[in-house]
């Protein structure tokens, strides 16, 4: 989840002043094992919450860090989860193990292997029924830091504290969301089909360092690659009326198959902007490329707007068009440079 609070590591990842409506239990340590609970009250069924906890593919629409999430083995009381997810501005990946009991509505997990400076990292998500047909949803911690040293501890406290009450906020709008969402949650894609090499097509839209000098609408592109296959880029796109707009993206690459994307900074009509570059062979020496757009929008973000659609219908169709008239230019330029080649 938003840098998930299953697998937090000593980096504070997530947005500042949401963090109001959780609470949390004073910490307890005993033998340099610290735990301590953070609960949020949830005006839906315990199961919509559930659902969002347990299914881990959901977590980069509704968790602003998190990039990609996915099983990578088990089944569906126990498995393991990879998380690619954004703190400060760097793209990490790392493996949780948790046991999921659907009936007592309990999901627990552990850090398969903690990164220094934790020794330790483990909890419970507790989501409990109310009369009202509401939840409270409590999040256990426990952790222990390398060599019990007090710094260390202090860092890995507040993180613990920060992202906890975070991620429960933004689990929190995440259900109440409840039937309207299917309003707001569309998904598209578009492809193009070009003759030439697999290698050469993932190569332009895996170099996105060169976008400037090679699509018109990139102004300015910054990337970050500490990793290889994992990057943050801040990049300046053109308008058609002129107008510039800055968005960043956490991004991961798989060689010659994907480059799944996560936008974080967005503009104020959405909630959540996901997508994916897919590259397959086809016969005779084509290639085929597509690019998926999954799309969460923000109905206040729309209201707020000098001249806002009259309809979330038109709305969409508005998202769609600005989201795939980037994505066909740059599939255009793609072909030219794979043909060309």
């Amino acid at each position: 989840m938003a840098r998930d609070a299953e697998t937090v590591t000593t980096e504070v990842t997530t947005e500042a002043g949401i963090e109001a409506g959780a609470e949390a239990s004073a910490e307890v340590t005993v033998d340099g094992v610290t735990e301590v609970t953070h609960r949020v009250q949830v005006s839906a069924p315990a199961s919509a919450v559930y659902r969002i906890v347990a299914e881990v593919g959901l977590w980069p629409l509704y968790f602003p860090p998190t990039v990609r999430a996915e099983r990578t083995g088990g089944d569906e009381t126990d498995e393991r989860i990879r998380i690619w997810a954004l703190a400060n501005g760097e793209l990490r990946t790392w493996e949780s193990r948790r046991r999921l009991d659907p009936a007592g509505l309990r999901i627990e997990f552990e850090q398969i292997q903690p990164r220094e400076p934790v020794a330790a990292m483990g909890g419970t998500w507790r989501i409990a029924e109310r009369p009202d047909g509401g939840c409270t949803v409590e999040l256990d911690h426990f952790y222990r830091a390398v060599d019990d040293d007090p710094a260390a501890h202090e860092r890995i406290s507040r993180a613990v504290d920060t992202n906890s009450r975070s991620e429960l906020e933004h689990l929190r709008r995440a259900a109440e969301r409840g039937d309207a969402e299917r309003e707001l949650l569309f998904d598209f894609a578009d492809t193009e089909t070009m003759t030439g090499s697999i290698e050469e097509a993932y190569a332009f839209i895996y170099e996105a360092s060169r976008w400037p000098e090679r699509l018109p609408h990139v102004a300015r592109l910054e990337l970050r690659e500490e990793q290889t296959g994992l990057q943050f880029m801040e990049m300046d796109t053109r308008s058609p009326d002129g107008s510039l707009h800055t968005t960043a993206s956490g991004r991961v690459c798989e060689p010659l198959r994907r480059i799944t994307y996560k936008q974080t900074i967005l503009p104020p009509v959405l909630h959540a902007h996901n997508g994916e570059w897919r590259f397959e062979e086809g016969p005779e020496g084509t290639v085929k490329v597509t690019s998926y757009h999954q799309v969460l929008l923000d109905p206040a973000g729309i209201d707020a707007l000098p001249d806002p659609p009259k309809t979330l219908a038109d709305a969409r169709q508005a998202v769609r068009h600005a989201l795939g008239s980037n994505s066909r230019a740059t599939m255009a330029k793609t072909r030219a440079f794979v043909q060309a080649g």
